[in-house]
């Protein structure tokens, strides 16, 4: 630890950081970064946890429990390098870490290396030591070479937010399709660093070019990885013709709403904003609901009904998250698509949130991803009742598509579902025709997939008047007779 300017992790550091204006720290448009901000890890305020329940959390036995978290901040103001770090410390939550220390190191890229400089790496060390911590999560995600080189000094376990968001996943997947999805990520994820996380394993070396070790220095690790590599290689196959067997029942459910018409409507946002308590609200589903990120990674479809008593589906899917690893987008693709083949995206963001716009524009880039950028999107703006009024009225007024509601209370919810009601493919097909009582069926029907106007009942039969689906239209052309506008 050095002394004088050097010295950046004393608590009175830390709060005259608190007090400075945010303006200060924004990226030079031109011109090197202050040489006082490259030489200090910042410390962030308000990131130590006193968790009271500490869970075992293993990932190739990785042991997630007392961390530090660092980050490199390279673009945007300080503000937005603390609300990721923050961020970082949710997930570390979320994992059943006890976070004991938070730092930014302001650099113009990540160091190749080390991530945040040899030296830097050095001073972490010692607030590794101080801290007694032994774990360090790095908000972005590192190559095999950074995570080896940063462990090599830290001297303790370093893992990157990538491996992070992996293992809540890997905590919170429920059904035989979330597990083999997930673990799917994990072996992409893997493959490439078998080398890094392995450091214990020798590799064929011998004679004078292991350095003197000669005869029976030669050790198995080429061997070892490329027996890992091919088993990796055979399980990820597997992996993926499960996945695509489970796929294909969920195309078939899907394409038997769309033989019956029923316009489909998808739930879709940041994590831990509140879409499966949105989803409860609007349908009653009673799904899991808990104050966590990613707390959803299996999708659930339900049926709800307009103000007018039109049918939809409703699904809830899982929560996004910037820097959402691609691994992940790709594993979870075959459940994304019930948002990709939606007519009707509800957009629901954090209403609360110090940040909402950063958590709109990382949902929309996954949107982008899965190829559902182009269908029209109801921003749902959720926690009304835990949102500050002024910063609500500033986010409606950026978003004009947009309605605000709290899922808790029920507030704006019947404002949401008329937008739905409008925002629906439209019924273009009205009909007035006389249906006999013989064929009930087709009534009961119009009930369930058409929007009735009105129902007269006469001595030959039923007068239906409604705007129906065109399947719904041939049915009624060849078993009822038109009745004649009066």
């Amino acid at each position: 630890m050095q002394n004088d300017s050097r010295t950046r992790f004393t608590r009175d550091t830390a709060r005259q950081w608190d007090d400075l204006d945010p303006k200060e720290f924004e990226v030079p448009e031109v011109g090197e970064l202050d040489l006082e901000d490259r030489q200090a890890l910042r410390r962030v305020a308000g990131l130590s946890t006193e968790l009271q329940d500490i869970t075992e959390v293993e990932y190739r036995q990785l042991r997630l429990e007392r961390v530090v978290l660092v980050g490199v901040w390279t673009t945007g103001s300080a503000v937005d390098a603390e609300n990721s770090l923050l961020e970082l410390k949710l997930l570390a939550e979320t994992a059943g870490s006890q976070v004991l220390e938070g730092l930014i190191q302001r650099r113009q890229r990540p160091d190749p290396a080390t991530y945040i400089g040899s030296g830097k790496a050095v001073e972490l060390r010692d607030i590794v030591a101080a801290t007694g911590a032994d774990t360090v999560i790095c908000d972005g995600e590192l190559t095999p070479g950074q995570l080896r080189q940063l462990e090599d000094v830290v001297k303790v376990k370093v893992i990157d937010r990538t491996a992070l968001i992996l293992d809540i996943f890997a905590q919170h997947a429920k059904s035989r399709e979330g597990k083999a999805q997930v673990e799917l990520a994990q072996l992409q994820y893997l493959m490439p660093r078998l080398r890094g996380w392995g450091g214990n394993l020798s590799r064929q070396v011998g004679g004078r070019a292991a350095g003197g070790v000669g005869i029976g220095g030669r050790g198995p690790g080429e061997t070892k990885i490329e027996l890992d590599r091919r088993r990796i290689r055979e399980r990820m196959g597997k992996l993926r013709r499960q996945i695509s067997e489970m796929s294909t029942a969920r195309e078939t459910k899907r394409t038997r709403r769309r033989t019956r018409e029923v316009p489909a409507v998808a739930i879709a946002g940041y994590t831990n904003a509140g879409k499966s308590s949105l989803l409860n609200r609007l349908t009653g589903a009673g799904v899991l609901v808990e104050d966590a990120l990613f707390a959803t990674l299996d999708p659930t479809v339900r049926r709800a009904r307009t103000p007018e008593g039109r049918l939809f589906t409703l699904a809830d899917t899982v929560g996004f998250v910037r820097h959402l690893p691609h691994q992940l987008i790709e594993a979870f693709r075959s459940t994304l698509e019930e948002v990709a083949e939606a007519d009707l995206i509800l957009h629901v963001v954090d209403g609360s949130h110090p940040d909402p716009e950063s958590q709109l524009a990382a949902v929309r880039e996954v949107l982008a991803d899965v190829d559902a950028g182009g269908i029209p999107e109801i921003v749902v703006i959720n926690k009304a009742d835990a949102a500050d009024p002024v910063a609500l009225a500033n986010l409606t007024s950026r978003e004009r598509h947009s309605v605000v509601v709290s899922a808790r209370t029920g507030a704006g919810i019947d404002e949401l579902m008329r937008l739905i009601e409008r925002e629906l493919p439209r019924l273009d097909h009205e009909v007035r025709v006389l249906v006999p009582y013989e064929r009930g069926d087709l009534i009961s029907r119009a009930h369930r997939e058409a929007e009735v106007l009105s129902i007269e009942h006469t001595a030959d039969g039923t007068i239906l008047h409604a705007r129906v689906l065109p399947t719904l239209q041939v049915e009624l052309d060849r078993h009822a007779k038109p009745v004649e506008t009066v």
